[in-house]
């Protein structure tokens, strides 16, 4: 276990600290880098230096900072991993998490969601409940997450206090929606005009938040798909984005009924569409894009966009695989959504296992009556080492943040997994090939695994916490 608690403050100051620990991370998409008995030096939470062991001044560096005690010594069992990064929860959706899965989405939003996230006017409910989120999401060691909240501006500033009182890395939206065909009456923005006022005021919020000066809270834009807003509110928030340069995110060509919705309506596909609105950018995240074709992925990745991928919901809600591996070799930025409560789980690494999962599927086909060679979409699956790429740096990519990776100038955000932790069923060995380990934290890690949670070199959650 860790000596220390804090790597980026010592004493009330900002100051350099160190890390010790056996890391693995993927700098660059299947490509595994693993160093043993590292030394991370860490200035005011951002990396200055990954120094190995074969490196000349390793030992006298880490004698130097024991010295002054400010070196973290982890335990040499454990594996230092970059933190989590979510690129879509919906954080209003919490309490439903792993209910009413069976219904398709149409029922699901209208029966169950929408009335829920309605129930965030009351500021203490929102309190309650965001309180258990931030830190549920911690625990698991998503140490990044890109959050959608409701229409109700006090309930998505409150999120956003909660995000920075925990410690947590979080873009986060106030969700606006005012078309009245698809938005029920007790849930819906009353104007274009009052939708965007409000997702401007909360970007000035966050902006200027106390305790927010390294910008550890994002605002976003989020409008919540094109079905639910209407033509002068996305066109409002497309000006908004160009005039702000602000993240933004919604939902793109997810199931069979908004792809065609929005072909019917804008006579193009969401991407298209979103793009004519000014709404498909450097920043923008389109959550699902089940749909989208080759047209599609050119136009995102000339835009820099991304997407993401959420394996889970996309089970249970859209009905269909998303095509990764085809986006990926075009260019495009994904990185890994949980999509609570759509995926009724909280684990990032749990949505990077199915990732591999649903992308063999579609390689090899699931229709038994279907000939074997006809059967699937050659050329579809990932392996471990991208799915943990697309759960980390492939997620900072997207979200054009430094984090994701241990290298000079990137966030020290990261989780150390720990076998040795109670409760945990990981086996990684002790000499075990870097490969082999990432594979099998990747594969069977769980949140009993996770030991420390680091955010910006600052501790933010453990096992000893006993939190969410």
């Amino acid at each position: 276990m860790p000596d220390s608690v804090n790597i980026g403050k010592t004493q009330g100051t900002v100051g350099t600290m160190a890390v010790r620990a056996n890391l693995i991370h993927t700098p660059r998409r299947g490509a595994i880098e693993a160093i043993a008995d590292a030394l991370i030096v860490v200035s005011a939470g951002t990396i200055d230096r990954v120094v190995a062991p074969a490196t000349a001044d390793h030992a006298d560096l880490a004698l130097a900072f024991a010295e002054t005690g400010r070196l973290l010594t982890c335990s040499p069992h454990a594996v230092l991993l970059p933190g989590l990064v979510d690129l879509h929860v919906h954080a209003p959706q919490f309490p439903q998490l792993g209910t009413a899965l069976d219904l398709p989405l149409d029922r699901w939003l209208q029966e169950h969601t929408f009335p829920l996230e309605a129930r965030y006017a009351d500021l203490a409910f929102a309190e309650a409940t965001y309180s258990e989120l931030v830190a549920t999401l911690l625990a698991n060691g998503t140490t990044t997450a890109l959050y959608f909240a409701t229409i109700h501006l006090p309930a998505t500033q409150r999120l956003a206090e909660i995000c920075l009182r925990q410690g947590q890395r979080a873009l986060i939206g106030r969700v606006a929606m005012d078309h009245p065909a698809q938005c029920p009456d007790l849930y819906r923005d009353p104007s274009a005009a009052i939708a965007a006022d409000e997702t401007r005021r909360f970007i000035g919020f966050v902006r200027t938040m106390a305790g927010n000066g390294h910008r550890l809270i994002h605002p976003v834009i989020t409008p919540r798909f094109i079905p639910a807003c209407t033509d002068e509110l996305l066109a409002a928030l497309g000006a908004l984005a160009g005039e702000t340069s602000c993240h933004v995110q919604t939902h793109c060509s997810e199931g069979d009924w908004e792809h065609g919705h929005v072909h019917a309506r804008c006579g193009c596909s969401d991407t298209t569409a979103l793009d004519r609105f000014g709404l498909l950018g450097r920043r923008t995240i389109l959550a699902h894009g089940n749909f989208i074709d080759s047209a599609d992925m050119d136009l995102i990745a000339a835009r820099g966009a991304g997407i993401a991928h959420c394996p889970l919901s996309n089970a249970y809600l859209a009905d269909a695989v998303f095509p990764l591996r085809a986006a990926l070799d075009r260019g495009v930025h994904v990185g890994i959504g949980t999509d609570i409560a759509g995926g009724p789980s909280a684990s990032v690494l749990e949505n990077a296992r199915h990732a591999v999962t649903v992308s063999r599927m579609l390689e090899d086909g699931v229709n038994p009556d279907v000939p074997r060679a006809a059967r699937g979409s050659p050329s579809s699956r990932i392996d471990f080492r991208e799915a943990f790429y697309l759960a980390t740096a492939g997620g900072g990519i997207a979200l054009d943040l430094p984090i994701g990776v241990f290298a000079p100038g990137y966030q020290f955000d990261a989780l150390l997994i720990d076998p040795a932790t109670p409760a945990s069923n990981l086996r990684i060995g002790l000499a075990a090939k870097p490969d082999d380990a990432l594979q099998r934290i990747v594969y069977t890690a769980q949140r009993a695994d996770i030991s420390e949670v680091w955010v910006a070199g600052m501790r933010v959650a453990g096992v000893s916490d006993h939190r969410g």
